[in-house]
């Protein structure tokens, strides 16, 4: 959702530090009642404690709140449960975050809390005294000199605060993340002339800008005289696939995100310098350290879209998708990232199997907008991976009858229609897809196979299918799934040692896949070397094989292979996710 500002060695070094300022290990996955059930099965302080480690360790935001501020209770002198419950409060967004962060002098975490809520009390004196006091490293080196600006500028002193930025933009290692905060800090001051300066300094820094900084940049121009400049800026956003094009796509809709851009205090400046962090964190799988800096964000500027839709991306990463959706179902239909809101809320649904709550709200956004092809683009693509082909390819019609036009980066789309048609049993259809998709993305991987592949088992363009699945190879060679198509294919051709040469390969990249497994038995077998087809048969039963395929694989380890099996493709059938 934002540029990732910071480089990636900072980011992973912020987090770490934070990391272990904050309470220790922390990946988050879907296990609230099991960490309840931990609960209630210990009653003790330890107990408690417990339960909340692993509650915290599965990432059940609330089950570690509730089960770390019940054990400090029991036993408040207690350091590290102190630590853990802070911590435990800070990512459920608890109030006794506050109280508890001031027991903590030498955490990080705690003292960014406290830095915010200084300056929300107006405490500008206060706040500037915790920020000096601030580490050089990690989070809080790089957030340090955003924070002391803004509390500078919140002391009246905004020629300091941009003094402090300004050679940071010019010379810094992250120019375009204080340039953008010194258009801010202009703009929130009335200094328009500098503000626009600094905004296209900003976006000039950052070729590959984010909505977020589209967005204040695009605000700041529009507001001082460069609104051709701003609009052209979300117009050339609205012209994706992606869920955020989805805003911009109209006029009004640009307006509506040029106008919501700014920030008017510096509590939301500070909020902005977190958010930015806590995106890129996320980025390079920053967990509870992002995590911890969405919240903080949250609290200095709540019922903000951006960060609101922040927190449920990590919910969601961390496969809480209940939590995520009722993190978007407070973004009012009038933000202006409303129905970015409403595609993620469809996601949660489907993730959730509530798959007609998913269709009807995809079907409403696309209703809402009947020039946006988003919509349909997420309708095929649930549907597609629900096995329901035919739907799927009607889903995938009206999206890119929406597109008009397509472009290279739409390749995606006509490959995830070819599947379905290929699946559908329409391969007339699936091929002229497939062909569409080539036309657009010449030499991508993912095509060159499944098209290749399927010519090899319908005999033909034997010729072309060979070249096609060997540069797919040279494009992908540690992609186990084209290897195997390459190898699969030799054998069908009666290649027998390239055969085994390139499904040996696969298998190496691929060992639990079934598919490939049984593809290098079938090669063993047929290169006389049966002791070694049953082995990799009998592993293909043992990884997870489709069910139709069992009694296949069974038979043959029976019976062995009298003549080279009528086998289907393998194929990388997943689509990437489109734009």
């Amino acid at each position: 959702m934002f540029s990732p500002f910071p480089s990636r060695r900072a980011l992973l070094l912020a987090a770490a530090l934070l990391s272990a300022c904050g309470a220790g290990g922390s990946a988050v996955s879907p296990s609230a009642t099991a960490a309840e059930s931990a609960a209630a099965g210990q009653t003790g302080p330890f107990g408690v404690y417990l339960a909340g480690r692993f509650a915290q360790s599965e990432a059940d935001t609330r089950t570690a709140a509730d089960s770390m501020l019940e054990a400090l209770r029991r036993d408040p002198d207690q350091a590290e449960v102190v630590t853990r419950a802070f911590v435990a409060a800070l990512l459920d967004g608890r109030p006794e975050a506050v109280r508890l962060a001031r027991r903590l002098p030498d955490n990080q975490a705690a003292a960014l809390l406290l830095i915010g809520t200084e300056a929300q009390a107006g405490r500008w004196d206060r706040a500037e005294q915790r920020i000096r006091a601030l580490p050089r490293q990690g989070p809080a080196g790089l957030l340090g000199p955003l924070l002391l600006a803004w509390t500078l500028h919140g002391k009246g002193q905004t020629d300091q605060a941009i003094a402090l930025l300004r050679p940071l933009a010019e010379t810094g290692r992250l120019r375009g993340m204080h340039a953008l905060h010194l258009a801010m800090v202009a703009d929130v001051a009335g200094r328009g002339r500098d503000a626009e300066r600094y905004a296209r300094m900003a976006l000039a820094e950052t070729p590959d800008a984010s909505l977020r900084m589209l967005q204040v940049a695009g605000g700041i121009l529009a507001r001082n005289g460069g609104e051709a400049d701003a609009m052209r800026l979300m117009e050339a956003l609205g012209r994706g696939n992606g869920d955020f094009a989805i805003a911009a796509r109209s006029a009004e809709g640009r307006r509506s995100l040029l106008a919501g851009g700014g920030v008017a205090s510096p509590t939301e400046g500070m909020a902005e310098a977190h958010i930015a962090l806590a995106a890129a964190l996320r980025g390079q799988r920053g967990g509870e350290v992002g995590l911890m800096l969405t919240r903080l964000a949250i609290r200095l500027r709540p019922d903000f879209g951006p960060s609101t839709l922040l927190l449920a991306d990590y919910f969601a990463d961390e496969s809480h998708p209940e939590a995520a959706l009722a993190q978007i179902e407070t973004i009012p239909a009038t933000d202006p990232l409303g129905r970015v809101a409403a595609l993620r809320k469809a996601e949660m649904l489907d993730r959730l199997d509530r798959i007609p709550e998913a269709e009807a709200t995809l079907r409403q956004v696309a209703q809402a907008d009947p020039g946006a092809p988003q919509p349909m683009l997420r309708l095929g693509e649930m549907l597609r991976k629900r096995n329901r082909f035919a739907d799927a390819v009607a889903a995938y019609d009206s999206a890119i009858e929406r597109i008009g036009t397509p472009d290279g980066d739409d390749w995606v789309v006509f490959y995830a229609r070819g599947i379905s048609n290929e699946r559908a049993g329409r391969w007339p259809r699936a091929e002229a897809d497939f062909q569409k998709a080539l036309e657009l993305a010449p030499e991508q991987p993912y095509v060159l196979n499944y098209l290749a592949y399927t010519w090899v088992e319908h005999g033909l363009n034997l010729a072309e299918a060979r070249r096609m699945l060997e540069r797919a190879v040279e494009l992908r060679p540690n992609d186990g799934n084209i290897v195997d198509s390459l190898g699969w294919a030799l054998f069908r051709l009666g290649d027998i040692p390239g055969a085994v040469r390139w499904l040996e390969r696969a298998v190496e990249l691929e060992p639990r896949n079934s598919v490939i497994n049984d593809h290098l038995g079938d090669a063993y077998w047929a290169a006389g070397r049966q002791s070694e087809a049953r082995f990799q048969w009998l592993r293909a039963l043992r990884t997870e094989p489709e069910a139709g395929d069992i009694p296949r694989i069974e038979a043959k380890l029976r019976d062995g292979l009298p003549t080279p099996p009528a086998a289907t493709a393998s194929r990388t059938d997943e689509a990437p996710a489109t734009r």
